[in-house]
């Protein structure tokens, strides 16, 4: 009985071991080509964001509500930000807590701007906001959006979109895009903007970028 029960256990360490889902680090190969790696959507990062050309906006009911609204709302409709089917993933969780805290501390005077300077982002600024966290004891692949800006004058938000192999905290992919908003109140016009990149995701986005690094 010893024996049989020595072999289960050491016959299981090896599956734990040689699986390429453990909690090693993942690669875009990984991620691309099977639906088991585990996806964390992590939430919307607002702390580089500007708010352009919206006089009728307060900026602390922004940091203190409206971001966590928007936030929240995407995570409380599931059907609607489908992201198991967007990335093909079987295993999808919420866990926008590390996010929610970032946004929490932004400086209120930093918001929001008259301005047309929808682009300020680059990639090396995407890899500083994600070295700012820290995903001990996380598994899988993250999917962050960076928010760059909301402009009221042009009707339209620039994000990126990143995907993070949360052992490591590298960020595996990242991409800038520009959506429309539409809806009533602050946080249905711009949470509208998620949707609408999630959409190019899975109407586009996706395959290309699986061909690219699938």
């Amino acid at each position: 009985m010893k024996s049989t029960f020595r072999s289960f256990v050491q016959g299981l360490l090896l599956i734990l071991l040689v699986s390429p889902f453990s909690l090693s680090a993942q690669t875009l190969k990984d991620f691309f080509n099977s639906s088991e790696v585990p996806l964390v959507y992590l939430g919307i990062d607002f702390t580089r964001a500007k708010v352009l050309n919206d006089i009728t906006v307060n900026a602390m009911d922004i940091r203190d509500r409206q971001y966590a609204a928007i936030n929240q709302v995407v995570v409380n409709e599931p059907k609607k930000y489908d992201f198991q089917k967007v990335f093909n993933k079987t295993n999808v969780t919420n866990d926008i807590n590390l996010t929610a805290e970032k946004n929490a501390k932004i400086d209120a005077g930093k918001i929001v701007e008259s301005s047309s300077d929808e682009v300020h982002l680059m990639p090396s600024d995407v890899d500083a906001v994600v070295k700012s966290y820290n995903f001990s004891g996380k598994k899988g692949v993250g999917l962050m959006f960076i928010m760059e800006s909301m402009n009221k004058t042009s009707a339209q938000a620039s994000m990126y979109v990143a995907l993070i192999d949360l052992p490591s905290g590298k960020v595996l992919l990242t991409e800038r895009f520009t959506e429309k908003a539409s809806g009533f109140g602050f946080r249905n016009y711009w949470a509208k903007t998620i949707w609408n990149a999630l959409e190019d995701i899975r109407k586009g986005k996706y395959k290309e970028w699986k061909s690219a690094n699938g």
